[in-house]
């Protein structure tokens, strides 16, 4: 690993350089096709062969040894009170900005975790699903908040992961559409204790709103922060706005479909307009703070590849 600068400030944190991170992949097995991969990438996304390989297949293996190890401590935990074991599904949270790629994140680790044989079972909850529904929103004056951490049913979200976390044989989420851009009635993501549940969202390292709350972040066993620069942020937002216009936008039951002829100078202003008056005023005063929150961070360049990897200290 690349030696740490004796003049640098004390951190909690590994920094390791793309290079040596990409080292940890040497004799693992790419368990995933080119098919596979451009199924999973996002709109705008660059992820590729290598990427998975040198970046998130040493990742998933790393996730997989926490994962098998926090089991075995649950099992050694029960075994000294002499009591089955209890343990629960292993929880891991990737947040970051809108636009930064943690979906396709999310997803791929998904596909990677469930091939290593100690976590075969991984299920992906994002908390769109804990978004109120567009008419409480709009009851609420929230509609333009939307994705801020008032936007979302708090209560809920931590009722979900309170009975995954206890244990419960069965444990629904609500279901998010993005092409109604609203809450689905009656429709359910349905985990059955699974070995690993990974949480994807904007808000999911925030602190709790009270010093005697509990925090979302409380039920996580590790967690994963995608970050980058503002700006290249602000492209890449723009760029998929531009991208869904020709795609997703089309369809006629898209809740964005008057978007879908605008020129290209509209559909830009348009997307500037929401990146400037939502997206990065939530960005800069609830997501980005609570990067230090996370186990791991993810630096993203320009390209959309990460550059270097920061992992807290055990």
């Amino acid at each position: 690993m690349t030696a740490v600068d004796p003049t640098l400030a004390p951190s909690p944190y590994r920094a390791i350089e793309r290079a040596d991170w990409a080292r940890l992949a040497a004799g693992l097995d790419q368990p995933l096709s080119e098919t596979e991969v451009v199924e999973i990438r996002g709109i705008g996304d660059r992820l590729d062969l290598t990427e998975v390989r040198e970046v998130y297949l040493p990742l998933s293996r790393l996730l997989s040894l926490y994962a098998s190890s926090t089991r075995q401590l649950g099992a050694a935990t029960s075994a000294f009170l002499q009591e089955e074991d209890t343990t629960t599904p292993f929880v891991v949270a990737v947040a970051g900005s809108v636009a930064v790629g943690k979906s396709t994140i999310a997803r791929l680790l998904r596909e990677l975790m469930s091939r290593w044989p100690g976590t075969p079972r991984v299920e992906l909850v994002t908390t769109d699903g804990f978004l109120y529904p567009n008419a409480e929103l709009e009851r609420r004056g929230l509609m333009d908040r939307k994705g801020f951490p008032e936007s979302y049913d708090r209560r809920a979200l931590l009722s979900f992961l309170t009975r995954v976390k206890s244990g419960e044989a069965e444990v629904r989420a609500p279901f998010y559409s993005h092409m109604r851009y609203d809450i689905v009635p009656d429709a359910h993501v349905v985990l059955r204790r699974p070995d690993v549940v990974i949480v994807e969202g904007l808000n999911v390292l925030q602190p709790p709103p009270a010093p005697h709350d509990p925090a979302v972040s409380d039920f996580f066993d590790f967690s994963i922060f995608v970050d980058a620069d503002t700006e290249h942020i602000e492209r890449w937002y723009t760029d998929r706005f531009l991208a869904l216009r020709k795609g997703a936008f089309s369809n006629p039951s898209s809740y964005f479909n008057v978007f879908a002829h605008l020129t290209d100078d509209e559909a830009v202003a348009t997307a500037l307009g929401y990146w400037n008056e939502i997206n990065m005023p939530n960005l800069v005063e609830n997501v980005m703070p609570t990067k230090h929150r996370a186990t791991l961070v993810l630096r993203k360049g320009a390209d959309h590849a990460v550059e270097t990897v920061q992992l807290r200290k055990v």
